[in-house]
Parts: structure tokens; sequence; C-alpha cells
């Protein structure tokens, strides 16, 4: 295990390496097309009873398959809306810089379009289902990606390694080269919501253009408002939104709720995602052994590849490690932490952020109030196979990050500037 990483994974609350291998550079995303994901959902979903081509009055509601490129899963729903109307729910968000395609679905059964196109989405309708399609459909996704300009293509010491990969959030759950999103959501968890809208205004970091950081600095004065909305890049749409509605003189609670839902949901989402990066990286640099349970953890059943099953206690001297994996708390407003090496972490984790789990409860925005969740330790990927110079293909669980794998391999020394 290496513990010096770049300074933007340690703002993500990731603060070690998994593996000891060296890294073989290179870098990622020099165009959408060399990064691909497609989702991986339970086929019984596809097939009758579940499915049927062609609606009836068993079979209402549309399922499409959304692909879509140069945009997030959240800004395409938007585009699409715009263009039809159509209220989409996808069952995972999908990065900007890649070319993706996942499945969607609404709870409109009257005059759905065939067929929606934009600038960078397509959406086709696949055929109808008994209900809307959920999240427990999704079993996690595929992975094609190139890397570019990797100083060697030799890697089998690294697959030795491949099973010892912690299921870190990636940097785009924080926002990547604006890592911003977690302290936006921790200043609503703290109710402090002028400071968040603060945070999404005037945030900069060193990967800022010249022009974005005058933007952010001249919307520190209120002054500046009615000139900078008529100058704000297209890419700056949350901002715009943000401002429009301060100058209407609404008040934080309503300029916070201008943010789409689907984006504001992930403001205190990654605030638990980096409590959660916390605990993982602090167990390690404790030299917890994060792939066999021990006494007293919360463990996953593994049903088979990339599926788990019900979550359970382990028990030390009965059960057996061959077929489980262990799982960390991931805190909600009902977080009740037991006694596991894992939640002592995050017990001292929270209290050093002065944060309660009662917090994530919010009067004033239920619709983010975030319960107690689980999530494995590992990264568990499977069908790991490679080519030339150097092109993967991989798949992982439902909620895993490909760039978790990619930031082992490759050990970039600076992420952003490699394409995370």
């Amino acid at each position: 295990m290496r513990k010096s990483v770049p300074e933007v994974d340690f703002y993500s609350g990731v603060e070690c390496y998994c593996t000891n291998f060296k890294g073989i550079n290179g870098t990622i995303k020099k165009t959408n097309e060399e990064f691909q994901v497609s989702e991986i959902i339970d086929y019984t979903f596809l097939k009758p009873p579940y499915f049927s081509s062609d609606q009836n009055n068993e079979h209402k509601f549309p399922l499409y398959l959304l692909e879509k490129h140069n945009i997030d899963s959240n800004h395409a729903i938007i585009e699409i809306k715009k263009k039809s109307g159509l209220k989409l729910r996808v069952l995972g968000i999908k990065d900007a810089k890649a070319e993706t395609s996942q499945y969607a679905s609404c709870e409109q059964t009257k005059n759905l379009p065939k067929c929606v196109i934009t600038p960078k989405t397509k959406l086709t309708l696949r055929g109808f289902l008994r209900t809307p399609l959920s999240k427990s459909a999704l079993i996690g996704n595929s992975f094609k990606i190139k890397i570019n300009q990797a100083s060697d293509n030799d890697i089998q010491p690294f697959l030795l390694e491949l099973n010892n990969i912690a299921n870190f959030y990636g940097l785009q759950r924080f926002g990547s080269e604006r890592m911003v999103t977690h302290l936006v959501g921790k200043a609503l968890l703290n109710r402090n919501y002028n400071e968040a809208i603060e945070y999404l205004l005037s945030y900069t970091s060193k990967y800022d253009s010249k022009f974005s950081k005058e933007i952010r600095e001249r919307s520190r004065d209120p002054n500046n408002y009615q000139k900078l909305i008529k100058i704000l890049p297209k890419g700056m749409d949350l901002e715009r939104n943000i401002l429009s509605t301060i100058m209407k003189g609404k008040d934080s609670i309503a300029v916070i709720r201008s943010i789409p839902i689907n984006i504001r949901r992930l403001f205190v989402q990654a605030y638990q995602s980096y409590v959660f990066n916390k605990c993982l990286s602090t167990s390690l640099l404790c030299n917890e052994d994060i792939q066999k349970c021990k006494d007293g953890d919360l463990c996953f059943e593994i049903e088979k590849p990339l599926v788990f099953g019900k979550i359970r206690r382990f028990r030390e001297g009965i059960d057996s490690n061959d077929d489980i994996i262990p799982a960390i708390r991931l805190v909600g407003y009902n977080y009740q932490p037991g006694k596991s090496r894992f939640d002592h972490i995050t017990k001292k984790i929270l209290s050093e952020e002065n944060i309660l789990p009662s917090n994530f409860y919010m009067k004033d925005f239920q619709e983010l109030s975030v319960q107690m969740g689980f999530r494995q330790t590992l990264l568990c990927c499977s069908e790991f196979k490679y080519s030339g110079m150097l092109d993967l293909s991989f798949k992982l669980p439902k909620g895993s990050y490909a760039t978790t794998l990619l930031r082992e391999l490759i050990k970039p020394i600076d992420p952003i500037k490699a394409g995370f």
C-alpha cells in the first residue's frame, strides 16, 4: 500500500493507494469514444411477464434506452424534458466525459415518443413494463476504456493486486476539477444555506479557467448579479438559476430549490460518500484487512459476480469468508453505529467533522434527507481483459467507479490533467 496520493484525491477523502503497483502513467478520456459505459440490468425485466414490446393494459410504462455523450445524466434528462416534455428517471448517474448507454423510465403512459434526439443524446423506446423501472433492476456497468500515452503496457503485476482495490467513490462524485459538491452538502447539513449558495457560486480551484475564476470572484458581490447573468456560459446553468432566483428576492431555501432535484440530491449524497471514503482510507492506513470479515462486522452475501444479497453480521468461528464481503454503514439520519471496526472509525470521523446522524434529516429539504445505507469495502471487478497499448474491458457492480480502478493502474501525478 502507498500512502502518498495527489492533493485532489485527498480532498475526496481518498488518502492512500491500495496496491503497490508502480503505475503506468498515461491519460484517459481523450475522446468520449475512448471511455464507454453500458448498464447491466437484470434481464428478467426485459422478458415476459414483466416486459412487453407493445403497450397494453398490463404493460403501461415505457422503457427507454438513453445514449449520450459529453453530457452527464442529470443534464441529459433536463435536455430531453425541454424537447419532449418527458420526465425521465434513470437508474444510475453517468459521467459527462464518456459515451454511455443506460435505461430510463417514467410514469407517463400516453403520448410517448418513440425516439427523441438532441445534440448530445438519443432516447429510444424499447418496450413497456408493468411498473416504472426501479433501481433494484440495476446490477452493474460494463466498461471499455482506452489508456493513452502509457509508459508501459505490461500490467501483469497489477493483475495480482486487482482484488485488493477498495471501493472508493471516484472524483466525479465530488465534482472532479471543482471539488465542491460535498462541501455544499456539509453546509446544507449544518443548515447553513447561505454558505452552500456561496460555495456553488464562488468556490474555485486551480483547474478553473481565468474567465471562470473572474466570474466566481465577481459573484461574491450582489451588485454584480445583473451583469453576470448576461455573460454566464452555457455550462453554468445552475449558477444562472441561483442568480435569477436571488434577483427575484427569494429566500435561501427557494434559491437552493431552483436547482433541479436530481442535482441537489447529489450534494448531501456526496458528503455521505466523503465520510465513507475517509472511513475506508483510515481503515487501510490502520492496516485493517478489508478483504476479510472480522467478528462483529456486517457483511454482504455474494450471490454471483456483481450481485450482493442480504446483509448480516459475521460470526467468528462459524462463518466462512468464501462467499461474503465486508460492508460499511453509510451514515444517514437513522444511522446507529454498531461495534464493528468500521463503525468506530465512522463515529470518530463524524465527531471530527462536527456532524450528527440527525443532521441528515432536513425539515427544510425533506426531499434531500438521506437514510443509512451499506456499501461493500472492495471494488469487486470481474471479467477484466486488456490488449494493445492499452485497451481495457471489465465489469463493476452498481455504484462502483471505473476511475477507482484506473487510478490504481495509472497512478497519475495529476488526476485531473490525466482525465479523471
